[in-house]
């Protein structure tokens, strides 16, 4: 199936989040859409997808206009979307998502659930998905999340399927199997629009490439061009791409962690027996596939697991035990993996969320009563210096785009005192313009001395940012080696295997 875009238009008041756009996928092509978070991309194929309604322009499948009035329709014309965030019930079935609100029954009005089941296996026996109809969603990884996602769009026949950021939760390996559905799709002759702004995976997939950049398609790329090249077309500058600092200046061990372990409900050992240090003036980065033990270390690190034994010492003071007040208040800095659940509330604004932990006292909080003058400009601030891309402070948090989000967490973290900075995946779902930023921003932090933790399942940021590394592997620690360690070796930890004598620091 052909589709065209013409002339889209889409305003928010007197944003204007699409300005004329004009878009061609032909029939069995992978199109990438590239460019920054707030560019305008989800925004287009919301209005194609039929979330929202153009102001001007039209869409047009097969050379025919369309006239969607909701996802109702778009599904109807063939058109599919896999969404960033997935639209699954965590408690259905795989076979009971993919049927609802496209029901079947049978005779007495009873659900036709078998179909449904027999759809899903015939989806994933062509594609090699790997499917049970009968598992419950909430129980899978997130990659098998995605496929059913994509069972979804595929059993209400869609021919144009949409990839809203389809890896930003997925690990290394999740991403590869996806670009491999992705061919198996294009293949059958399914037109794809790829909506992303990872460099590697565009070069890797796309057949051709539509840049757009504050709303305005400002032309095509090869997928031949080099990172730099794309990179510099979406955000309008040279971007370097490259982490350039210093040999570490170490301090004293600033935080120390002895034979760690977290056991959930279920007494289910998920950290078992973990035990390092970070000194101050020292990246630690922590590897492994997403599932191994990483969240919750970092969650116990902040407070936020309750079944734990051994110790975590910051600066001399035990933090386990301690609540999460009283470990913020120790200056220690939590950017979590999950922004949307644990690092904003959506429906306040972009300067109620900067200061969302820091409404107890100075400086925002005078005689009782909150500063709101310079709160608004302490928030204006931030909103500059992180380049926010959003109407203005007032905005609601959870109208932005899941990159700008990030960096609303980010701005409230690295503006506090800290003595400690914990951060879990701080480049999930961010552009390179504002990855270039992070990263300096997390190499400033080393550099005044203060100890950071990064948790990342990205090992290009793993061995960008660290001066040593805890590959973690079934809650345990494989081992704990240099910054520099080949990627290879890095691979092979993560799939378990204790690395050599000379390797190990």
């Amino acid at each position: 199936m052909k589709l065209e875009l013409r002339g889209i238009t889409k305003r928010f008041g007197t944003l204007i989040a699409n300005d004329h756009i004009d878009l061609v996928v032909q029939p069995g092509e992978i199109h990438c859409l590239l460019g920054e978070n707030g560019a305008g991309k989800s925004t287009l194929m919301n209005v194609l997808y039929g979330l929202y309604r153009a102001d001007e322009g039209f869409i047009l499948l097969d050379d025919e206009v369309q006239n969607f009035q909701g996802p109702g329709d778009a599904m109807r014309a063939g058109i599919g979307m896999v969404h960033q965030h997935f639209m699954l019930i965590p408690v259905f079935t795989v076979a009971e998502n993919v049927m609802l609100g496209h029901e079947s029954t049978k005779a007495g009005g009873r659900l036709d659930v078998e179909s449904a089941r027999a759809r899903v296996r015939e989806i994933s026996d062509r594609f090699g998905f790997d499917v049970d109809p009968d598992a419950l969603v909430e129980d899978l990884p997130v990659g098998v999340q995605q496929r059913v996602e994509i069972i979804k769009a595929l059993s209400r026949d869609a021919r144009v399927l949409v990839f809203d950021e389809p890896t930003a939760v997925l690990t290394p390996q999740e991403t590869d199997e996806l670009m491999l559905i992705m061919r198996q799709l294009k293949e059958a002759g399914t037109s794809i629009v790829f909506i992303t702004h990872k460099l590697r995976e565009v070069r890797e997939v796309a057949d051709r490439i539509t840049v757009i950049r504050l709303g305005k398609v400002i032309g095509e790329a090869s997928p031949d061009a080099t990172n730099a090249e794309l990179a510099e077309l979406m955000v309008g500058r040279a971007v370097e791409l490259t982490v350039h600092k210093d040999a570490p200046t170490l301090g004293d061990r600033a935080l120390v962690v002895d034979d760690l372990t977290v056991i959930d409900a279920k007494n289910q050992v998920l950290v078992s027996g973990v035990s390092f240090d970070v000194r101050a003036g020292e990246i630690i980065a922590i590897a492994g596939v997403q599932g191994n033990g990483q969240t919750e270390l970092t969650q116990a690190l902040v407070g936020l697991e309750q079944r734990v034994t051994g110790s975590i010492t910051l600066n001399g003071t035990e933090l386990v035990g301690s609540s999460v007040r009283g470990i913020l208040d120790a200056g220690v800095g939590f950017v979590p993996e999950d922004r949307k659940e644990d690092g904003l509330v959506g429906g306040m604004t972009i300067a109620e969320n900067l200061v969302l932990d820091r409404t107890d006292g100075p400086p925002f909080v005078r005689g009782g009563g909150l500063r709101l003058g310079y709160i608004a400009e302490f928030a204006e601030e931030k909103f500059r210096e992180f380049d926010v891309r959003g109407r203005g402070i007032d905005t609601p948090v959870g109208t932005l785009s899941g990159g700008n989000q990030q960096k609303v967490v980010l701005a409230r973290e690295l503006s506090r005192d800290l003595s400690l900075l914990v951060a879990a995946q701080p480049t999930r779902g961010v552009d390179v313009g504002s990855i270039e930023f992070i990263h300096k921003r997390i190499v400033e932090t080393r550099d005044a001395g203060i100890p950071v933790i990064v948790v990342s399942t990205e090992l290009d940021e793993v061995t960008s940012l660290a001066d040593r590394i805890i590959v973690m592997y079934r809650g345990r620690i494989v081992g704990i080696v240099p910054g520099d360690t080949p990627r290879g070796v890095l691979g092979l930890m993560m799939a378990g295997e204790v690395p050599s004598e000379g390797v190990a620091a």
